[in-house]
């Protein structure tokens, strides 16, 4: 089978930043919706016409990953706005209930970068914003797509989504990115 839109694509991938430092490894084969929400674009678009077995490697900008940083995505909220068990790293959908900064957008995914005893930090660029990249793949299996999966536009969740970077390897528990 060639991959065409829409099909399903089981991949593995090693993702680094510019400067090889590895950000996240999937070594088991993780379907993707080709022609859905799944996949960047400039992924999508390298994929198109190939077959398993096929391996690259592919440099994304900015612009073609998760976009520049900006920094007006970026607020602060008062502490008691939160729970206490909050934590450096989680993530929220959406301003909590009684922010202050309505300018914000609603929709947004916000990490927590920074708690202090009157205010908490939320950032609402994605955590790989404003990085280039470098993603080594290898098309595992290739399948149709079924008439669900196709008009949902996607198998799951977003293929990177994680902020927190695992600070010892070898702990199985650690976070990871996918």
């Amino acid at each position: 089978m060639i991959i065409e839109n829409p099909c399903v694509v089981s991949l593995t991938w090693t993702l680094s930043d510019a400067q090889n430092q590895v950000i996240d490894v999937l070594s088991h084969p993780t379907e993707f919706l080709v022609g859905g929400h799944d996949l960047l674009p400039s992924i999508e678009n390298t994929l198109m016409g190939q077959t398993v077995g096929f391996e690259t490697q592919i440099q994304l900008e900015p612009d073609q990953a998760f976009g520049e940083y900006n920094a007006q995505w970026v607020c602060f909220e008062a502490r008691d706005l939160f729970p206490a068990e909050i934590e450096v790293g989680m993530q929220l959908e959406g301003l909590p209930e009684g922010a202050q900064t309505p300018d914000m957008p609603a929709d947004t995914l916000y990490t927590i970068t920074d708690i202090y005893s009157s205010h908490v930090v939320l950032d609402g660029n994605h955590p790989l914003a404003g990085m280039a990249l470098r993603i080594a793949l290898k098309v595992m299996d290739i399948r149709p797509c079924t008439e669900d999966e196709s008009h949902t536009g996607t198998l799951g969740k977003p293929w990177l989504q994680v902020l927190q970077t695992p600070t010892n390897e070898s702990d199985p528990n650690h976070d990871t990115l996918h």
